[in-house]
Order: C-alpha cells, then sequence, then structure tokens
C-alpha cells in the first residue's frame, strides 16, 4: 500500500511539474508586457525599471522559470543577501530552516505562489482561499444531488428494465446529458430566479456570502446555492443514471445475485448489500471524474449565476494578464486532480476486493 501511495505521489509530482512548466512557457510567448499593465498610464522609465526588477522581468526567461519553480517547491534554496530575488528577509515565505551552506540556505516551506500583478500586494493563495471555497461548496452539492438522484433512478431503472418507468428515466437521462450547461444556466435563472421569484424566493444571481446593503459585513446566503447547483449537477446526473443501471444489470445476471436470490434473500439485500456495492465501481469512476472537473470551477455556471468561484477567478485573470493568478489556480487544480485520483483508487479497492493495490 505505502509503495504504491509513494508511487502514485511520484507520478503526480511529474504532472504537476509538466503542467507548471507548459502553462509558464505559454503565457511568456503571447504578447503584453506585465510591467506596463500593471503602471498602466502612469508609467515612466524609473518605475518601469523598478517593476522588471521587483518581478524578475528584466531577466531572462529560463532564469525566471528556475525562481518561479524555487518558489513553489516546498523546499527550496534561498540567497542570504537581503537585496536577492529570493531574500528570506523580504517577508514571502513561511518557512523553516534546515541549514546553511556559504551565502544559501535551504528551508522548507509553503510554497510560495507570488502575489497578484493586477490587486498589488495581494497573495495568490489568498485570491485562490476566497473564491475555492465558493467552488468547493458548489461542486460538492450538486455532485450529491447528482449522486443521490442518479443512485436511486438507476436502481429503478434496472429493476424495471424495458418497462415505461425505465424508458422514461433513460429520456430524462439522454435529454440532460444533450442540454448545454450554458443554456441550462440562462433558463433556470429566468424561470426560477425571476418568473417564478415570488414562489420560490430565489435569486436569479448571487454568491455564497453576500454583504449587507447597510454594510454591516458578509453573510452566508445558501439559497443563492441552489439554482446553481441542480445546473451543474444535471449532466452528471445522467451520466450516473445510465452507468448505475447497465453496471448493475451486469452484475443481476451474475451467479452469486442468483444463489442469493434463492437462498431466500430479500429483494431488498440482494440489491443494496451485494448487487450495488459491485456494480459502482463505474459510477466511482464518473462521479470522481465530474467532481474534479466542477473543483477547477464551472466557468459558464459561475458567470451566469455571478458566483464567485475559482473558474470566474481564471477567467478574470486571464483578461487581464494576471499571470500568477492563473498559474497558481492551474497548479492547485493540477493538484486536486492528482490527490482525487489517488483516492479514487483506494475507494476502488475497498468496493471491489479482487482489485488489490501494490
Amino acid at each position: 500500500m505505502l509503495a504504491y501511495i509513494t508511487k502514485k505521489i511520484t507520478y503526480g509530482i511529474l504532472v504537476l511539474w509538466g503542467v507548471l512548466t507548459l502553462v509558464f512557457f505559454l503565457f511568456n510567448v503571447l504578447p503584453g508586457d506585465p510591467a506596463r499593465m500593471m503602471l498602466d498610464k502612469r508609467e515612466d522609465a524609473n518605475q518601469l525599471a523598478i517593476i522588471k526588477q521587483k518581478y524578475a522581468f528584466d531577466r531572462s526567461l529560463n532564469e525566471q522559470y528556475a525562481l518561479y519553480l524555487n518558489d513553489v517547491l516546498p523546499i527550496s534554496i534561498h540567497h542570504n543577501s537581503v537585496t536577492a530575488f529570493t531574500s528570506l528577509t523580504s517577508g514571502k515565505y513561511r518557512f523553516t530552516q534546515l541549514f546553511s551552506i556559504a551565502d544559501y540556505t535551504l528551508v522548507f516551506k509553503i510554497p510560495y505562489l507570488r502575489e497578484s500583478f493586477v490587486r498589488i500586494g495581494t497573495p495568490v493563495t489568498s485570491i485562490i482561499g476566497n473564491t475555492f471555497k465558493n467552488t468547493f461548496f458548489l461542486a460538492l452539492s450538486s455532485i450529491g444531488i447528482a449522486l443521490f438522484l442518479g443512485l436511486i433512478l438507476g436502481v429503478f431503472s434496472a429493476l424495471y428494465k424495458d418497462t415505461f418507468i425505465d424508458k422514461f428515466i433513460l429520456f430524462i437521462s439522454v435529454l440532460g446529458m444533450s442540454l448545454p450547461s450554458f443554456f441550462a444556466s440562462i433558463i433556470i435563472a429566468w424561470f426560477f430566479g425571476f418568473v417564478l421569484h415570488n414562489f420560490t424566493g430565489l435569486n436569479m444571481t448571487g454568491s455564497l456570502y453576500e454583504v449587507d446593503d447597510y454594510g454591516r459585513g458578509s453573510f452566508l446566503q445558501l439559497k443563492n446555492l441552489i439554482l446553481p447547483a441542480i445546473t451543474l449537477g444535471i449532466r452528471p446526473l445522467s451520466v450516473i443514471i445510465q452507468l448505475c443501471r447497465n453496471s448493475l444489470l451486469e452484475v443481476l445476471s451474475m451467479d452469486y445475485v442468483r444463489t442469493a436470490t434463492a437462498k431466500g434473500l430479500n429483494k431488498f439485500t440482494v440489491i443494496f448489500k451485494h448487487a450495488l456495492r459491485n456494480a459502482l465501481n463505474p459510477v466511482v469512476t464518473a462521479v470522481s471524474g465530474w467532481f474534479a472537473s466542477l473543483l477547477a470551477g464551472a466557468v459558464f455556471v459561475e458567470y451566469i449565476f455571478a458566483w464567485n468561484g475559482i473558474g470566474k477567478e481564471i477567467v478574470d485573470a486571464l483578461n487581464k494578464m494576471d499571470l500568477p493568478v492563473v498559474m497558481g489556480s492551474v497548479l492547485f487544480i493540477a493538484s486536486i486532480f492528482v490527490i482525487i485520483n489517488i483516492i479514487v483508487d483506494l475507494i476502488y479497492g475497498w468496493l471491489d476486493p479482487r482489485i488489490r493495490i501494490s
């Protein structure tokens, strides 16, 4: 088990390095000067030089890449000079010193994703922290709705195969899969948030936390979660229904299920204790993939419902050429995918004893 987890973590680190490298060089070959953008109309030669020195824009591309890699690694090397870009006295790093050699110090630190180019002085980790919690609650709610309804409808569809109930559920499933998210967002927001507003009490737009009109702080608004969660849950719900139905039909035809039924076990026990558990592997695969992608931010849904999530934040950063926010967000999302992939493999081993993790 330990060897397997170590191997997966090693692969994950290589994936993260590849993602970081690709995004870094991709953004650095695009036209545009972040230093000029940060100064805007206040630009002059001296200020431009100061900004370029502060953010290492005056160095070669390879040097910039090495410095960024040094910042995001948990174990990094720093020059002892107070004027060095990687100086530990700058207050940028939260670290524990390991040892020093000559003019350099090796430290163990929290990965430093730098500061936003647009929001001067705001750390990228703070921006991700403020937006990701909204995306996490939205993704968790939508997957929860999809999983709960999908398993119930999938089991009913399998038990009543080729009947009207089965065909109706499959029709709903196909309809949900073919419905684009941006179109569903507009229709659901308009119908339930505008047309039926007096009955539902729901708003067309709004985030998880909203600022009080009288300036008394921000307050939790769970009702704003309902419409975007339902919208995001439509497509994974459709996939889960079909996967659960097909997998359960295959399991129900196996010998051990027929034997359990012949021995007098009631139908509920046979289905939910024996058959459904062995039919969940493809469902777990689908749910993990959807959940990870939703954690990356559902851009259309977040924009239409004005949900302050990480997907919306990435698009805003792309429009403003805010490289640290984009790179930090992409690296964070890639880390989530790696972690979820490892967790899913462990769940496979728990669900199906035939799968051995080694």
